[in-house]
């Protein structure tokens, strides 16, 4: 194991899972019903973890892995599930892009991908205000269908803890879903690049259709070698691992659980939580939360992230560095990656800090359209992570993955890629409750780009050997 940062605490203080209501709390709601929201949690601390220890440590295991070079991260999924959405297909269709994304991803990189969704459990988001007001009526903002409703009336706002119970369900029925998909023969290497080699036929995919006839003749030369799914388990199945910002801490506390075999607690609502940007206060509740359990944490690091914070909350989140337990996800913007991101690559070098670095190139890049949707330019999504392969080629640092907000459907709400979405187009299908996901086609399509990254990045590693 790596030596432990510099100002680490030399033990771990006292930790409970309830502790975080002692600290200060932000982008939570307040119950009206407190009796209810009592009931509520007592119910939920009742049933099943969703996920289990065991996972947890293998997801750790492969997060270390990226963080050397060995492996690299794919997260992606919905800004925040609905309910109303919620269809086994949708699953399936995100399920199905993200497989075809990571044998690009592998193509290219030439290492495993570790596969984490935001599903099953990404329910409630952030705001930067609590109230919105519209005609001149103020009322709660949308919190996500973990805790209201988007409709704005009074009843549709109210913050309902019963919604929490709706989302164990929901939760527990895409695990079941996702981990049938895994295993059940729906993620055979050859299935899914059928898939992708369909994408590149079309015309405009000409610049992708070398690189998907290498990865075909790949797969052509391996099953002629006897190399195929009947024989090798790993190319009939994959592992598939579950996100969110674990945002809601009364539902995050109710599903913590003591793992049998460590005695340790364990976030049994998914296999990794991450802190967002808003609620990474080094003394708030969600650091709190977050600093006990074992699941592999992610931390959110905007342009707002301090050299001290950083250290404080390196050392508060993981005192004792374990590889694989913290997640570093930048974001910060087209354009602005080098002007705070070295500054923060130093500070964990100067630490000692082992670390996962990814790149959400989705957040800092959030623009009103001239037709007034929020949408988000394919290319500045594109530049973002340009821009920090960049920096960690410039430090020597290993750029560890990529973090996106993404959808299975053909929706049309981030503008530009293959598709030319233009402003005009957005209202054709723009079916986000919160922020705007890239479509099946752009997912794939940035796929293939980040692939070129991470191949030039093995050739000049290469080179230099």
């Amino acid at each position: 194991m790596s030596a432990a940062p510099q100002n680490a605490p030399t033990e771990t203080a006292r930790w409970s899972k309830s502790g975080w209501r002692a600290r200060p709390r932000v982008q939570m709601p307040d119950y009206p019903d407190q009796a209810a929201l009592a009931r509520v949690e007592a119910q939920l601390a009742q049933y099943p973890p969703l996920v289990f220890a065991g996972e947890v440590r293998r997801l750790k295991g492969e997060l270390a892995k990226a963080a050397r070079g060995e492996a690299f991260l794919l997260q992606g999924g919905d800004c925040a599930e609905s309910f109303a959405e919620f269809s086994a297909d949708t699953i399936r269709d995100t399920f199905k892009v993200m497989l075809q994304m990571a044998v690009v991803l592998t193509y290219g990189a030439k290492v495993p991908v570790v596969k984490v969704g935001r599903m099953a459990g990404q329910f409630a988001k952030p705001r930067s205000a609590p109230t919105e007001t519209v005609e001149g009526v103020e009322l709660p903002s949308y919190r996500g269908d973990i805790v209201n409703e988007i409709d704005f009336t009074p009843e549709a706002r109210a913050p309902k803890p019963e919604k929490m119970l709706q989302a164990y369900t929901q939760a527990a029925a895409s695990l079941n879903l996702l981990r049938a998909f895994s295993t059940g023969g729906f993620a055979d290497i050859h299935r899914v690049h059928a898939w992708t080699t369909g994408f590149a036929a079309e015309d405009k995919a000409q610049a992708y259709r070398d690189v998907s006839n290498r990865i075909a003749d790949a797969l052509d030369f391996m099953q002629a070698a006897g190399l195929d799914a009947d024989n090798i388990e790993a190319l009939a199945s994959v592992d598939f691992y579950t996100s969110h910002e674990a945002l809601l801490l009364e539902y995050e506390e109710a599903l913590c659980r003591v793992d049998s075999t460590s005695g340790l607690p364990v976030a049994g609502s998914g296999h990794m939580i991450w802190i967002g940007d808003r609620t990474r206060q080094p003394d708030g509740a969600h650091v709190e939360f977050a600093r006990g359990v074992q699941n592999p944490v992610g931390l959110k690091c905007g342009p707002s992230m301090e050299t001290e914070d950083l250290k404080r909350l390196m050392a508060t989140l993981n005192p004792d560095n374990e590889a694989g337990r913290l997640t570093l996800i930048s974001r910060f913007g087209a354009g602005k990656v080098a002007e705070h991101l070295p500054r923060l690559i130093e500070t964990v070098r100067s630490e000692g800090a082992d670390v996962v670095w990814v790149c959400d190139p989705m957040h800092g890049n959030t623009i009103k359209s001239a037709t007034g949707y929020k949408t988000r330019p394919f290319e500045r999504v594109l530049s973002e992570v340009r821009e920090f392969f960049a920096c960690h080629r410039e430090a020597g640092t290993i750029p560890g993955g990529v973090h996106f907000e993404m959808t299975g459907q053909d929706v049309t709400e981030c503008t530009g890629g293959l598709q030319a979405v233009s402003d005009e187009n957005l209202s054709d299908r723009y079916h986000t409750a919160c922020d705007p996901r890239l479509n099946a086609t752009q997912s794939l399509e940035l796929a293939f780009l980040v692939a070129e990254e991470l191949s030039q990045r093995r050739d000049a590693a290469r080179a230099v050997v």
